[in-house]
């Protein structure tokens, strides 16, 4: 019978997985070429933003790189002549065709400058700024291991492609006589 197999998917999409999901994984002291999405400027006034946004850089020069689809949460903080930039959260978001995997969670990493010391060499006098043009390293201090979260859309959207005649994605309507007779 064709419908049993479909009930039974139907089933599977409710029922918990036993199964361990996929995992975004890095090794520690990985390092990651990223840039800035805003512009930032620090000064003695304001010698600290929280929440800054970062993002990798595709195809870049790092030992080790993240889905294209990323956001990176961290702080930045002058610290004498360099800005010193933490990373706390990452998610990601990883494609292949239609098929979408997202992965959100910690990440404990720091920024390095090009000249391999910590915090990045963008201040002149009292005045610090990095712009979306400057890229720099990321280095991992532990070891970044998160797990597939749940995707609610691409459930509804295979919910819609499995029913019979009458999801909104079905090109086929139920019952009804084709409009080219």
């Amino acid at each position: 019978m064709t419908k049993t197999p479909a009930i039974l998917l139907l089933a599977a999409l409710f029922t918990p997985s036993l199964a361990l999901a996929a995992t975004l994984e890095l090794p520690a002291e990985a390092r990651l070429e990223v840039q800035v999405i805003d512009s930032l400027i620090l000064d003695q006034d304001a010698p600290r933003l929280d929440d800054i946004l970062l993002r990798p850089v595709v195809n870049g020069q790092g030992s080790h790189e993240l889905p294209s689809h990323c956001i990176m949460v961290g702080d930045a903080l002058i610290e004498g002549e360099r800005v010193r930039i933490t990373v706390k959260s990452v998610t990601c978001i990883a494609t292949d065709g239609g098929d979408s995997e997202i992965y959100s969670g910690e990440m404990s990493a720091a920024a390095f400058g090009a000249d391999d010391s910590f915090g990045i060499a963008a201040c002149e006098g009292p005045r610090c700024e990095i712009t979306p043009e400057h890229t720099f390293e990321l280095r991992l201090a532990s070891e970044l291991s998160i797990e597939e979260q749940e995707n609610l859309s691409e459930r509804i959207n295979i919910q819609r492609r499995q029913a019979d005649g009458a999801g909104v994605a079905n090109p086929i309507p139920a019952e009804r006589p084709d409009p080219d007779q």
